[in-house]
């Protein structure tokens, strides 16, 4: 127990000379993360539906607010959909749901030159008739990077 308050008193001491090596403030050593970066972010879906939940608009919102001012090259919406019920009506709800969400990224003001939408379906199910929620969303995938 005497070595780690040694240890922590020592390291204490140590860090406190970092202003003398020519650093003023911590930020002169720690750079902001920005969220202007290439990121995925999944909006999930109840089962059979199209329509978003209220944290899924919140996540959409709050998502796009933070990359206001980055400069956004693309963005891609994958519509996915869990294995239950036929094979072209989940391709078809899986269209609706990244629709849904390419809609909802307007809506909250998401600039961006270029949106493609994808419909998977139930494609890469485990198995037919199975219902997985993690099946149930779209993947949104942006690629952003600091503006000028």
């Amino acid at each position: 127990m005497r070595v780690w308050i040694s240890a922590a008193a020592v390291a204490v001491v140590g860090l406190g000379g970092c202003s003398s090596l020519g650093f003023g403030d911590r930020s002169d050593l720690v750079v902001d993360p920005t969220h202007c970066r290439a990121t995925t972010v999944p909006i999930y879906f109840e089962e059979g539906q199209a329509g978003l939940s209220d944290p899924a608009r919140i996540l959409i919102r709050d998502g796009a607010a933070a990359l206001r001012g980055c400069a956004i090259d693309r963005v891609r919406l994958v519509g996915l959909a869990s294995a239950t019920g036929d094979a072209q009506a989940n391709l078809r709800l899986s269209q609706r749901r990244a629709e849904t969400v390419a809609g909802a990224l307007a809506e909250a003001g998401l600039q961006a030159p270029q949106v493609e939408l994808e419909a998977e379906g139930e494609a890469g199910a485990r198995a037919a008739g199975v219902s997985e929620p993690v099946r149930r969303r779209v993947e949104v995938i942006i690629e952003a990077r600091p503006a000028g």
